[in-house]
């Protein structure tokens, strides 16, 4: 399913299977998560994008093929490819740990073909092997979802109460690990939103609402994973002296202006871009522990543009997955 025009739907296509060059492997697909940041690029809020595009950057399938130099995975191995798909090695951002802000980054789904396909090509440093216990369709968030949340969350500190603004993919994920770790967790949903609300109590949440109401506490800190820039302001005025507020989506609308005295405190606003292959393994390594279950909606691959009308409606919990083949 390719992207040719920013605000088109996706066309099918057909094309020739990847091979591999040194360094990668080619991957036959079994499942792709949905992403927000797939909507934003389709709806043309990426412009940068390379087009035309496959879109897919949560992608679950076994190797069919190494190419030469590789020996990280075998033939029939289970792995996953994210967002990440490429970077320099060489920069500043780079050497120092945080290649997830090189400049010269590569993004699957982006600048790289990515899952809405039958076989995916990628850099074989920038694949991960997947924890046991989830089948292909269930652990395909995980790639997203969950590793953008992971960083949230650590970049979010120390807490023991914590608000996520948004109740979708990533917050569904990362609830399981706040409230495995013994930690209060305050929902905040589109107001009137019921079902999202229950959803969130029944993972745990100590209270859950609309993002037009106030908490029962002060926050230590929040995540804001919906793309409404009108809730960094709400999120401030959530959270304690000395609290945090993360943004962890890649787009979001502008942030209205809002008076001083909310931010005043050491209060901190920050963003969250890209992962690292560190908080990768980090991760994966973390989830069969919890254990993290996730709630997928499962789409066949034909079925992409009616999947992304979904996502954008919010008419299902948790992530959407395309199954492929």
């Amino acid at each position: 399913m390719v992207l040719e025009r920013f605000g088109q739907p996706l066309r099918p296509a057909e094309r020739e299977r990847p091979e591999a060059g040194p360094g990668e492997v080619v991957v036959r697909v079994a499942a792709c998560g949905v992403c927000r940041t797939d909507l934003h690029l389709v709806d043309g809020e990426l412009p940068q994008a390379r087009l035309p595009v496959v879109p897919g950057h949560q992608i679950v399938g076994r190797v069919t093929e190494l190419g030469r130099g590789v020996d990280r995975f075998e033939p029939g191995e289970r792995v996953g490819i994210p967002w990440l798909g490429w970077t320099c090695g060489d920069c500043a951002h780079c050497r120092a740990g945080r290649e997830n802000l090189c400049d010269a980054a590569r993004f699957t789904g982006h600048d790289l073909d990515g899952g809405f396909a039958g076989y995916a090509l990628a850099d074989a440093r920038f694949a991960f092997r997947l924890p046991d216990g989830l089948g292909d369709a269930e652990v395909a968030p995980l790639l997203c979802a969950g590793l953008i949340g992971y960083r949230a969350l650590r970049l979010a500190g120390e807490f023991d109460s914590i608000g996520f603004f948004g109740f979708g993919s990533a917050a569904h994920i990362l609830a399981q690990v706040v409230v495995a770790r013994g930690r209060r967790l305050h929902a905040f949903t589109r107001p009137g939103d019921d079902a999202s609300q229950a959803f969130a109590r029944e993972l745990g949440a100590a209270w859950a609402d609309g993002s037009d109401q106030k908490p029962p506490e002060p926050l230590d800190a929040a995540i804001v994973f919906a793309p409404v820039g009108a809730l960094v302001p709400a999120a401030l005025e959530a959270v304690r002296k000395g609290g945090t507020v993360v943004c962890a989506g890649i787009h979001m609308s502008d942030i209205p202006s809002f008076p001083y005295s909310i931010l005043w405190g050491e209060r901190v606003v920050r963003s969250v871009a890209n992962l690292t292959r560190a908080d990768a393994e980090e991760f994966l390594a973390l989830a069969p522990e919890v254990p993290i279950r996730t709630e997928v909606t499962p789409y066949p691959l034909e079925a992409a543009n009616q999947a992304l009308d979904d996502l954008r409606a919010g008419a299902f919990d948790g992530s959407a997955v395309l199954t492929v083949g």
